[in-house]
């Protein structure tokens, strides 16, 4: 009678890490610093979610927005805010964090993660932000190197050009959908990018506790001539800097220049 082989018990092949994972312990540490918001390497699934895609492509988003926004300045401020500033407060808020999302684990870990149109995600309902990078870049001795969803460059410097391109792929849809609304040229607006990458990193540092040591890793990321960023992070000493745009808060009646408005000079 023929003989029958019982199957090989073989395990199953591990799972290959995503790209989201080379990058998910320092979106764990941002989690941790903003406890009311849940940060997440899982593509967002249903809807409700506001990517960069619907910001810069749908009118009708950005109307409602800015009409929510500007209600919220005038309960705040006791007046209606203009168009240009409900525009500024609303870019700032999705660009400052698009940029720390990239910015902070080059800081960090030395890793620059690719978020395109729709990698960055916020649910409000849920309070949950999702962060899907498509690649992350690393550097040669890095463990991760020899992973899928890995780019490897060769040296500091072409890490600091990577992010630098990967911040300007993710907002340039966006800077063009809103330069009508700031009222502002494109060397305007990627003033505007310049200075939410350079603030975000001095934010982080102040996070960590050492703002000067993010003042400087800012410095040599934006040290002026690398376009299409305009400007540069010029960080002082104390590890202050004068943005190059205002956020038009002075505008209010009550409002003031703050310290790092470029119309304090």
């Amino acid at each position: 009678m023929p003989t029958t082989t019982a199957p090989l018990d073989v395990p199953p092949a591990p799972a290959l890490p995503e790209p989201g994972d080379l990058a998910a312990g320092t979106y764990r540490r941002f989690a941790a610093a903003f406890p009311l918001l849940r940060v997440t390497t899982e593509p967002p699934t249903g809807g409700g979610w506001l990517t960069g895609r619907a910001l810069a492509a749908d009118d009708a988003l950005r109307g409602h927005l800015l009409s929510r926004q500007a209600q919220a300045m005038e309960s705040a401020q006791g007046a209606a805010p203009r168009p240009d500033v409900a525009a500024t407060e609303i870019l700032h808020q999705y660009a400052f964090v698009a940029c720390l999302a990239m910015s902070g684990p080059w800081y960090l870990e030395r890793r620059v993660p690719w978020l395109d149109a729709d990698g960055v995600a916020y649910h409000e309902a849920r309070g949950v932000l999702a962060l899907t990078p498509t690649r992350v870049t690393v550097l040669p001795g890095d463990p991760a190197a020899a992973l899928p969803g890995a780019h490897t460059v060769p040296d500091e410097e072409a890490l600091r050009a990577d992010l630098r391109a990967a911040v300007a792929a993710h907002l340039e849809p966006l800077l063009t959908a809103f330069g009508p609304l700031l009222r502002r040229g494109p060397r305007g607006m990627w003033g505007v990018a310049t200075d939410e990458l350079a603030d975000g990193l001095g934010y982080l540092g102040d996070l960590l506790g050492d703002r000067p040591a993010a003042a400087r890793a800012a410095d040599a990321l934006l040290p002026g001539g690398t376009p299409p960023f305009a400007g540069s992070a010029r960080f002082r000493p104390d590890g202050t800097r004068t943005r190059m745009n205002c956020c038009l808060y002075y505008t209010f009646p009550a409002g003031r220049l703050c310290a790092a408005c470029p119309r304090v000079r």
